[in-house]
């Protein structure tokens, strides 16, 4: 387990490295606080990861969301959206297909606002227990070390915190830590967290968490990231983002067995004959903390590589040749 100095002296360095810069889904074991109402509190403890070559106490989750004016061939058109991974999050030096083309954006006022739009959404999982629960939740997993999904506003409450010199223990020690109270409240008509904070008191586990310690293994938060996409997965990312860009309807029989649209049934390979789409979770209210699904995605069988020549690709290709130009 990583000392208070140490989780402070990486923070140090990414804060650091940073400024010098110019530039939900349906497993019940992530406890669900964007649900609770307005105006009440969950109070949270938060533990160490299982991996221990992790300096931290949770892990960095970097989604991007690629919008599409509908599904190809339903006579429904609705808007949908699909998440897939940043690779950057992996910290191998494999470079975003997405993220390579959105960065020289930001370099023409212009462009900022769909930069922003397919820029990557941060957000962090943690795990604990939950001490108290306004939710009132009706079934709990037979495991109370939850997970915790957090989102930047509260995330930054946490390590504000940490970077106090006056803070002598980890937050997370099982004797001198101390819980977490997420307080939810409104704000320009989105949820705000902005006055979450962490308990002024220490408290030691009681004898039912540290027995469910005994009997649970805390998780290795890295397994619940996504997993890696891989080269074609990458080049399947890139063809979407470019249609996505281009207003393009979204493709199930191109893009359905590599990533789809939350609530979107199995892919069949034809877009007439996929398994009709079920209700999608609804949306917190802040975006930083709405719930998504941290299982990892099955990995694909061998499927041929994505088609390169398609129309829409086309002029995909064309708008992005613009803007490319514009950068210039």
């Amino acid at each position: 387990m990583a000392t208070l100095a140490e989780i402070r002296a990486k923070l140090q360095e990414a804060q650091s490295k940073s400024t010098g810069q110019s530039t939900g889904g349906g497993d019940n074991a992530i406890y669900p606080h964007w649900n609770m109402q307005e105006g009440k509190e969950a109070v949270i403890r938060l533990l160490p990861d299982g991996n221990t070559n992790n300096t931290f106490f949770w892990v960095e989750r970097a989604m991007i969301k690629l919008p599409f004016a509908g599904i190809k061939g339903e006579t429904d058109s609705r808007p949908v959206q699909v998440q897939v991974p940043c690779v950057e999050m992996y910290n191998d030096g494999t470079a975003c297909p997405i993220l390579s083309e959105v960065r020289g954006w930001f370099k023409d006022k212009s462009l900022e606002e769909m930069g922003r739009k397919y820029w990557k959404k941060r957000s962090y999982i943690f795990q604990g227990f939950v001490v108290e629960d306004p939710i009132r939740e009706e079934k709990t997993p037979d495991n109370p070390i939850r997970r915790f999904i957090i989102g930047p506003q509260i995330y930054q409450i946490i390590r504000s915190a940490l970077m106090d010199p006056e803070l002598e223990e980890l937050p997370t020690d099982y004797l001198r830590g101390v819980d977490f109270r997420i307080a939810k409240t409104s704000k320009g008509g989105f949820a705000d967290y902005s006055t979450s904070k962490w308990s002024r008191r220490e408290r030691a586990l009681s004898d039912i968490e540290k027995a469910a310690l005994e009997s649970h293994q805390l998780h290795n938060l890295s397994d619940f990231l996504p997993k890696k996409p891989t080269d074609v997965e990458l080049k399947v990312m890139k063809e979407m983002f470019e249609a996505s860009v281009d207003g393009e309807a979204y493709d199930l029989e191109r893009w359905g067995q590599y990533f789809k649209p939350a609530g979107l049934g199995s892919a069949t390979g034809d877009p007439n004959k996929a398994t009709s789409r079920a209700a999608a979770p609804a949306p917190a209210a802040d975006e930083d903390d709405a719930p998504f699904d941290t299982t990892p995605a099955p990995k694909a069988a061998a499927a041929p590589a994505p088609a390169g020549d398609a129309g829409g690709a086309s002029r995909a290709q064309d708008i992005l040749a613009m803007i490319r130009n514009r950068q210039k």
